[in-house]
């Protein structure tokens, strides 16, 4: 541990944090965002990968950000997944007030899991604790999206939305902000990360700007099919609607064997599935652990084929988001 982490730390060995200033810890999870149909509009929350944030108050009107594993995290807070966010609220703070950010990096950036979400609503979520939760999950969402855009240029909630909420939710609008969350369902998630990769920004520039009125009609059923199944608890009717005309047929072509995995997935019992986000991840939904099992297995034995090192995750969906620490 660095002399930086041990300072940081070292603030939680009293209730108050150091010099009396407040000092929290929060686990801030993974998420699947698009859900195969649904293209920057729905998302769901995982307990696992998690990173691990440790937020202190200041006592002046800064943000400091830094790396627990000795991950590189670009050191002006304003280039920063997390320092953004945070400046952002810095703005609506009308005190001398700032924030000390250490981040154990769990989950890798470029996954297609969420990890820029994670450290920006981490950030944020962490930060309104130490503030007496003065502001609301929207408000959050609102400053955790200044991290999505550094780390894309665009700002979009498909990954922040469920990582505050937890769950499933849908976006029905980003400006202006219209959340809604969805029923739970009580499904297992497998999630496969093969070890290349795929940059946000690059898997939005090979997207078509223009699609077809037919394939926009599927979708749409799709979408529409896919949120009364969450809302239905309708399993067969969730899996029917994990089916995308648009986005998939593009990006499948970055992730070698694909469709070989989603086929045998299926075939093996999965509800459905697809690319995590951006990818490389890809995630399958089961009604039992034994077929989540079963899918683990197939991603594997997939990725080992093609000569591609890989990590698996087998999780449930996660209700709750950010989990503060105390």
């Amino acid at each position: 541990m660095d002399d930086n982490s041990s300072s940081i730390l070292a603030a939680a060995s009293s209730p108050s944090g150091a010099g009396g200033l407040g000092f929290i810890t929060v686990h801030a999870p993974a998420t699947v965002a698009n859900l195969v149909c649904g293209f920057d509009v729905l998302g769901l929350c995982l307990h696992e990968p998690y990173d691990i944030m440790d937020v202190r108050l200041l006592d002046e009107a800064k943000v400091i950000v830094r790396s627990a594993d000795g991950y590189p995290l670009p050191e002006d807070p304003a280039q920063n997944t997390a320092g953004a966010p945070l400046i952002e609220m810095l703005k609506e703070v009308d005190e001398n007030t700032g924030f000390e950010v250490l981040i154990h990096k769990r989950i890798k950036p470029g996954s297609g899991v969420g990890s820029s979400a994670a450290s920006a609503a981490g950030a944020v979520v962490a930060a309104n604790h130490l503030l007496g939760n003065r502001f609301s999950k929207e408000q959050l969402i609102q400053f955790a999206m200044f991290g999505e855009k550094v780390a894309s240029g665009v700002k979009h909630a498909d990954n922040i939305a469920p990582c505050i909420y937890g769950g499933v939710t849908l976006i029905r609008s980003i400006f202006p902000l219209d959340i809604i969350p969805l029923t739970t369902p009580d499904l297992f998630v497998t999630v496969v990360h093969p070890q290349i990769e795929v940059k946000t920004a690059d898997a939005r520039a090979i997207l078509k700007h223009n699609v077809l009125l037919k394939d926009a009609i599927k979708q749409w059923g799709n979408v529409g099919g896919l949120v009364a199944g969450f809302l239905k608890e309708d399993y067969e009717l969730i899996g029917r609607s994990l089916e995308d005309f648009i986005i998939e047929p593009v990006r499948s072509m970055l992730i070698p064997g694909f469709d070989e995995l989603k086929k045998r997935c299926k075939n093996a019992g999965a509800l459905g599935g697809g690319i995590s986000g951006s990818g490389p991840s890809v995630f399958m939904l089961s009604k039992e652990e034994k077929t989540a099992q079963d899918v683990a297995q197939i991603m594997a034995d997939v990725f080992t084929h093609l000569g591609i090192d890989f990590h698996t995750y087998l999780t449930k969906i996660n209700g709750e988001g950010v989990m503060v620490q105390r």
